[in-house]
């Protein structure tokens, strides 16, 4: 195992930020109940609107709009059994002869993708959307797929995997002229690049603490002013009733402090890594044969590079750049004990071959330029030596 060990899986999660962590330490003394009336309690209490404002601040939205959550999985689900709710008959179990179909796409997360399956089980109709070649839904698709019916439109802004962005803007105004409620999966997004409810014209936003260099297990839900809502978790009156259980006091302070952090840092993170993530492309391009970029040339995330090695399948790619100490996924960490190839690529049209031996390098603070040198002079005879062994031919 090699002694220099370069973390390149920044969209699975993201190290503690120094300054998150020190807050959260100093926050540990903050032992109150934030729903009791008590000093110690309004104590808590205040720290945590605190923090929901700085969340709210990261997409500029009401500091009232903000739900703290679990993270992105919990706010998702909460969003579709909402929609359940909406369109479920006196009985709480049949239909109504309301709007009663879902659009969403064939490249969300699991979370997403699942909770409509779930729905579509439940008798609703529900559209995946193709995608281009890049990522991108197709538009004409969606236009077709909207109709009176249409209950919910749910896009992610950013895919995990390729990194491609989404015109939720567009998207969102065809959504509201069908009269139907928009949501975007912002859990990429939000943090490294410029999210504003308001320009997006979303009813409901995703977010979660540990992508931008908070703790785990904290998230948020944006729900605009009018949009229903309705509680995933029963119990007390926490989050204005719509979301029940004890604040997680320290996980909200330090997801609070990674939001301040992650909007004073916007600009800085984008002029800074995209160059690095650029670097990384055309070192890879020139010193690699065969290989394919998977998402959009432009409008991608400043971080995110996903890179096909035909000829060499993804697992071994990444022990072999393990041994060598780098740190990268073959996509989504929530689909890492899966041998099926990556939704997003097949989705994509790459293809199984392709799809198989596909590593996502996913960068963020702490990557160097000669971080990325390194990375362009390790991967081609780890490739090199794969693909010789492979049974599966490239095109070398």
């Amino acid at each position: 195992m090699a002694e220099k060990r370069i973390y390149m899986d920044y969209n699975a999660t993201t190290p503690l930020n120094k300054e998150v962590k020190a807050a959260m330490i100093e926050d540990l003394e903050i032992y109150g109940n934030a729903s009791s009336m008590h000093s110690a309690g309004r104590h808590a209490h205040a720290r945590v609107e605190e923090a929901r404002k700085a969340v709210a601040d990261l997409i500029g939205a009401p500091t009232n709009t903000v739900i703290f959550t679990s993270g992105g999985s919990e706010s998702n689900n909460t969003v579709f059994q909402t929609m359940r709710r909406i369109a479920s008959g006196p009985d709480g179990k049949s239909l109504t002869e309301g709007r009663t179909e879902i659009i969403t796409t064939a490249i969300e997360h699991p979370c997403v993708l699942n909770s409509a399956s779930y729905l579509k089980s439940l008798g609703f109709k529900v559209t995946f959307l193709p995608v281009d070649g890049y990522g991108k839904i197709k538009m004409d698709e969606y236009k077709k797929a909207l109709s009176e019916k249409t209950l919910l439109v749910s896009v992610m802004m950013a895919n995990n995997e390729i990194g491609t962005i989404q015109d939720i803007r567009a998207i969102a105004d065809l959504a509201k002229a069908a009269g139907a409620w928009m949501h975007t999966d912002a859990v990429q997004a939000a943090g490294k690049i410029p999210v504003n409810v308001e320009d997006l014209k979303v009813d409901y936003l995703t977010m979660s603490g540990h992508k931008i260099y908070g703790p785990k297990g904290i998230g948020a839900l944006y729900v605009r002013a009018g949009a229903p809502l309705f509680p995933l978790i029963h119990g007390g009156h926490q989050e204005d009733g719509f979301r029940a259980g004890t604040y997680n006091n320290i996980g909200i302070l330090g997801y609070g402090k990674a939001a301040t952090l992650a909007k004073q840092n916007l600009a800085a993170y984008n002029r800074e890594i995209r160059p690095l993530r650029n670097q990384l492309r055309d070192g890879l391009l020139a010193n690699v044969p065969d290989i394919t970029i998977n998402g959009h040339p432009e409008d991608v995330l400043p971080n995110t590079l996903d890179v096909s090695f035909p000829g060499a399948e993804g697992e071994s790619i990444l022990l072999g750049l393990d041994l060598s100490g780098i740190e990268a996924s073959t996509g989504s960490a929530c689909a890492s004990g899966s041998l099926e190839p990556s939704h997003v690529l097949m989705a994509v049209g790459v293809g199984p071959e392709l799809a198989h031996g596909s590593i996502r390098f996913s960068l963020g603070w702490g990557i160097t330029k000669e971080d990325i040198d390194y990375i362009i002079e390790t991967v081609p005879p780890i490739i090199a030596r794969f693909r010789a062994m492979s049974t599966v031919p490239s095109k070398q």
